[in-house]
């Protein structure tokens, strides 16, 4: 008898940010394959018997390739095995799930989807800052950061800098400056207020606030590196205001 795939978002790293479905198909699990930035205290969880295995993909050092991610996801449901593929945020926000997905479909095995708080809007909730707000943006837009360098990417610019209230950039840190760069050339305000939020939702978050004019320089002062959520618009104001949770670093004093 053929196992089934479920797709799991943890959420953004607080472990009690993972819906109740999701802990339940966790529970339940034979097989979970996690991703690196899935809180470990969620294994925790797991029933006694089941098999763990890290599928961590650090930017420098993928510790298993998505191949062979998905030849396992097909071995151990083709073997009966109930299968949780447990991934940080949400599944189909920069985290390959439609791949897995398809994976499983050109395989005919069961698979179901259970979304997850993704970072963009998490972290950014832990940090005080709304990516919507009836006065101040009514749109808002994800990107990934590793595509900030790439010749196609950059012709999106525009758009962004010119038709979107809210812009969530997810592991935008090495190439910031490139980033910041795109963004003033097209049109938008070196004064917009950016935020970079580090290790969102979690007890060592931390938030560095500037503008596209100095942020740059605060992030190397801060020492800020990835896994980090950038945000960038006007409701980056409001965190001043509606700050909650943790550090905040205020912005260089120009």
């Amino acid at each position: 008898m053929v196992g089934k795939v479920y797709l799991v978002g943890a959420g953004p790293g607080d472990p009690e940010l993972i819906t109740v479905k999701g802990l339940r198909y966790l529970q339940q699990a034979d097989i979970i394959l996690y991703d690196r930035l899935v809180n470990p205290e969620l294994l925790t969880y797991a029933k006694e018997g089941a098999q763990a295995i890290f599928c961590g993909k650090d930017p420098k050092a993928h510790v298993i390739q998505q191949e062979a991610i998905n030849q396992n996801l097909v071995k151990y449901a083709t073997e009966g095995h109930q299968v949780v593929r447990l991934k940080g945020g949400d599944p189909f926000v920069f985290g390959r799930g439609g791949e897995e997905a398809e994976v499983c479909v050109k395989n005919q095995i069961p698979f179901e989807v259970v979304p997850g708080i993704t970072a963009g809007i998490g972290a950014a909730a832990y940090a005080g800052i709304p990516v919507t707000h009836r006065h101040i943006s009514k749109s808002f837009a994800f990107i990934t950061g590793h595509q900030a360098g790439d010749e196609e990417a950059e012709q999106q610019w525009s758009h962004l800098a010119k038709g979107v209230d809210t812009i969530c950039i997810y592991m935008g840190v090495t190439h910031l400056a490139s980033i910041v760069s795109n963004l003033i050339k097209h049109g938008k305000s070196p004064d917009t207020p950016i935020a970079l939020i580090h290790w969102g939702t979690l007890p060592t978050q931390q938030t560095v606030v500037g503008t596209l004019k100095t942020i740059v320089d605060d992030v190397k002062t801060a020492g800020i590196t990835n896994p980090s959520m950038t945000v960038i618009g006007e409701v980056v104001r409001l965190n001043e205001e509606l700050s909650w949770f943790n550090q905040i670093i205020p912005a260089t004093q120009d």
